[in-house]
């Protein structure tokens, strides 16, 4: 049994029912079901696409994504998302180590692929959004299609390749099974308490797996609807939540910020939202109050690309000081915080967390030292720091790799990151390493300030005085006008560490 069968099974049931919304169009159960059948139909006789085939995906957020991965799921085939935000080099290199079948573009980006040498040849390059010489046409084709009502795609079946950002070095290409998606979705629907009656708004980028598995499918498992917006937009999410009466939303914290900083923020009606998600990177503990004082119920889920990515999270309606944590282990997931030998760590202490369920990735594609490296008697090494309090709420202290290590005393750049976020005059910060003869290295904090702002140096050093021990302090302040951040709003903290060094030299 494969995934797709989600779909069928409610378009059975309740053929009416709206499952997407995208703009001026809704598809029904019934409607996704008939696409993702004749799709099928498209890729199996027109494209000769067979199980453990790839098919990558080039373009902005659009109903069709679904309708590919619950075809691939049907077949048996893999899709492999692309980030259309990285550039030709960097997509070249993820075509040629996924070697994909096929090629779908939306025709916003159809000329880039045309540029790509390694995307697939004409004749299974596919094209939506309009007409393109020398690509299929995507709503032609498909409806010329024989439907595929069953196939031989089934839970065990690799069904996506996902791709890290690659920060620290190429890509890797996660390899996350129908049964990860199947178990991620079942986390998802427990972390929200998902219902058939419950409307998403999903404005996370869909070549990533927040996008795609946090609440997108697993309220497609549960009869949901589905609000997507192409891109993210503030002002536009804040309308849709108000006016279609959106019960659940996703920001992550740069996401937020945009929200809370949008005019409309205070007077928009929210009334319908029972729900706010957050997370991908440490969040703010004031960030979590503005919403909170918003009168409205937040939430965190904590995981990663290969993590599916739901392995923790806090119920909806959590206060305090909890608030901010990443929350407890998801209903399918362990989690345990180790030493650097694997031993396991006791409550308050910090080291690295480590993640184990069926929703893990099977595998780094086609790079076995790396997988090796990754997954230790089936627990995978997120990279993460992190303790535990006495009740099983984890919270993140910092990246492994963005450690400061000072004098021979590890600091947190969350620590101090905290903060840096409760000063009004802050728009934005980060705290990086920074070369030191004395010390190796110390902390740096990299500041945007707020439009109008003037702010000194010393006033942010000022901030810490009292707060932590000395030794933790930021040693130096660069202003920055922006922070560099990748897709999901995770700022690129080895692009910081470059521009601290050659602020220093």
């Amino acid at each position: 049994m494969n995934i797709a069968r989600w779909i069928d099974r409610w378009a059975g049931m309740e053929p009416g029912r709206v499952a997407l919304d995208y703009e001026d169009r809704r598809l029904t159960y019934a409607d996704l079901a008939d696409r993702i059948a004749r799709l099928s139909g498209l890729l199996a006789d027109r494209l000769g696409i067979r199980q453990g085939d790839r098919i990558a995906h080039l373009g902005k957020n659009d109903p069709e994504i679904l309708t590919l991965v619950f075809a691939c799921a049907r077949l048996g085939a893999i899709y492999v998302p692309l980030n259309w935000r990285l550039a030709a080099p960097e997509l070249d290199y993820i075509l040629s180590n996924a070697e994909p079948a096929a090629l779908f573009a939306d025709a916003e980006f159809a000329a880039t692929a045309e540029s790509l040498k390694n995307a697939p040849g004409a004749g299974r390059r596919v094209v939506w959004g309009a007409a393109r010489p020398g690509w299929l046409e995507h709503e032609t084709e498909m409806q010329a299609a024989r439907p595929i009502g069953d196939g031989a795609g089934d839970r065990s079946d690799a069904l996506m390749i996902v791709y890290t950002s690659g920060t620290t070095g190429r890509p890797k290409g996660a390899v996350l099974t129908q049964d990860a998606i199947f178990h991620t979705a079942i986390n998802g629907m427990l972390a929200f308490g998902l219902t058939a009656q419950d409307i998403s708004l999903n404005a996370l980028p869909m070549f990533h797996v927040g996008g795609l598995n946090i609440q997108c499918l697993p309220l497609l498992h549960a009869g949901g609807r589905v609000i997507i917006h192409r891109v993210f937009d503030p002002g536009r999410a804040l309308q849709t939540i108000a006016q279609r009466r959106v019960t659940l939303f996703i920001a992550v914290p740069a996401m937020l910020a945009a929200l809370l900083a949008h005019p409309d923020w205070a007077g928009a009606d929210l009334s319908s939202l029972r729900n706010l998600c957050t997370g991908a990177s440490t969040v703010p503990e004031p960030m979590v109050q503005a919403v909170l004082a918003r009168g409205l119920a937040i939430n965190q889920v904590y995981g990663t690309t290969e993590t599916a990515p739901t392995v923790a999270y806090t119920l909806p309606g959590v206060t305090g000081k909890r608030a901010a944590s990443c929350g407890q282990p998801a209903m399918h997931a362990a989690l345990k915080v180790v030493d650097d030998r694997g031993r396991e760590l006791g409550v308050g202490q910090t080291g690295e967390l480590w993640a184990k369920g069926p929703n893990i990735m099977r595998e780094y594609w086609r790079d076995p030292a790396a997988t090796a490296e990754a997954l230790v008697d089936g627990w995978f090494r997120t990279g993460d720091l992190a303790h535990r309090d006495q009740d099983g709420f984890y919270y993140i202290d910092d990246r492994l790799k963005d450690v400061i290590i000072s004098g021979g005393e590890n600091i947190y750049s969350a620590e101090l990151e905290q903060v840096l976020a409760e000063c009004p005059k802050i728009a934005e910060s980060a705290v990086v390493a920074g070369p030191d003869p004395r010390w190796t290295e110390v902390p740096v904090a990299v500041i945007v300030a707020k439009p109008g702002q003037k702010l000194a140096a010393d006033e942010v050093l000022a901030l810490f005085e009292g707060r932590l021990a000395r030794y933790k302090h930021p040693k130096r302040v660069v202003f920055v006008q922006a922070l560099p951040r990748n897709a999901m709003g995770k700022v690129l903290k080895y692009m910081l560490r470059d521009q601290v060094k050659e602020a220093h030299s």
